[in-house]
């Protein structure tokens, strides 16, 4: 009978060792889509469509997509907020946003970023964003961004302009000059030459400097040249106006006045047929100066960006 007992014993641990390994482990990255859905839904069975403001509308977003293990839930964002479950005349932790929502003033700016810099702040295009531009002015991430819109127009090419011009005014009507860069027309955004979260070159560019930033796109001006026009390789913005102008192509003056911004002596030319002033200057024959000929410096000196060309010193070749 003892015997009977032990081998029935021994079996029912065979089996359940043997059922044991045949039942997979929980899924860690279901249990946190699960759980994470549980967390919502303590919000969602208030905050629902009928919002005046979409709230359900974040599902259709990257915020929204419980597939991925990193997508959030509302209190990674808004906090716990426990005070605003019991009662609902209190505020969440953190209010989003530019308006007030109700009685519920927004939060201050750095109290909205830095929920949102909890997981973007890893990102290396946001390296910068402390003591950036944007962030000593207390701009808010939501003052650029809507988050719970599966369009957020900032991200797109086409409609990002107005939301950068709804502060940079001057901007919006540079673009619309004669000569502009094609922002108007969606073929270039602001972000193709700014970046708005920070960087380490002047006036939030995407690279160090302003000439690497325009030969992104320019590359034929990078050169190197074997004679070099010195105003053009430092700064481009020394004779360009990069957001519009009435003069073609996006110049800040017509030559010759902008040529003689630097160029300021007397043009001295040994040619008979330029229309010189007989009269010698230090044993040179003397032409009056551009701007009193009128002609633009560009009918001889036309690669104003420099030249390869042996020949080319005087950037005539």
């Amino acid at each position: 009978m003892k015997l009977l007992i032990q081998i029935i014993l021994l079996c029912t641990l065979a089996i359940g060792s043997a059922y044991a390994e045949s039942t997979p482990a929980p899924d860690t990255k279901t249990t946190a889509k699960s759980e994470a859905l549980d967390r919502d839904s303590v919000c969602t069975r208030c905050h629902d469509e009928n919002e005046s403001k979409p709230i359900l509308s974040i599902y259709q977003t990257p915020h929204g997509n419980k597939a991925d293990s990193r997508t959030p839930s509302c209190q990674s964002c808004h906090g716990e907020s426990e005070k605003h479950l019991s009662s609902k005349s209190s505020a969440p932790d953190v209010i989003f946003g530019t308006k007030s929502v109700g009685s519920h003033a927004p939060s201050e700016a750095k109290d909205q970023n830095k929920a949102c810099l909890t997981c973007h702040g890893k990102d290396q295009k946001r390296t910068h964003w402390e003591s950036s531009a944007h962030q000593a002015a207390d701009v808010a991430c939501t003052s650029c961004h809507e988050t719970h819109t599966a369009h957020d127009k900032v991200r797109d090419k086409k409609t990002q302009p107005d939301v950068c011009f709804a502060c940079h005014k001057d901007q919006r009507t540079q673009i619309n000059k004669f000569s502009h860069h094609p922002i108007g027309e969606g073929k270039v955004a602001c972000a193709d030459c700014h970046n708005p979260h920070g960087s380490a070159g002047p006036k939030l560019l995407v690279k160090n400097t302003v000439t690497e930033t325009c030969y992104t796109c320019h590359a034929e001006k990078r050169g190197p040249f074997l004679w070099e026009h010195q105003p053009a390789t430092e700064d481009c913005t020394n004779c360009h106006t990069p957001h519009g102008s009435n003069i073609t192509p996006l110049l800040k003056s017509r030559a010759p006045f902008m040529c003689s911004e630097c160029h300021d002596g007397p043009h001295v030319s040994k040619n008979p047929a330029a229309g010189n002033v007989e009269g010698l200057q230090g044993g040179l024959t003397v032409a009056p100066s551009e701007s009193f000929t009128g002609r633009a410096c560009t009918n001889c000196h036309s690669m104003v960006h420099g030249s390869n060309d042996p020949a080319g010193a005087l950037l005539q070749r």
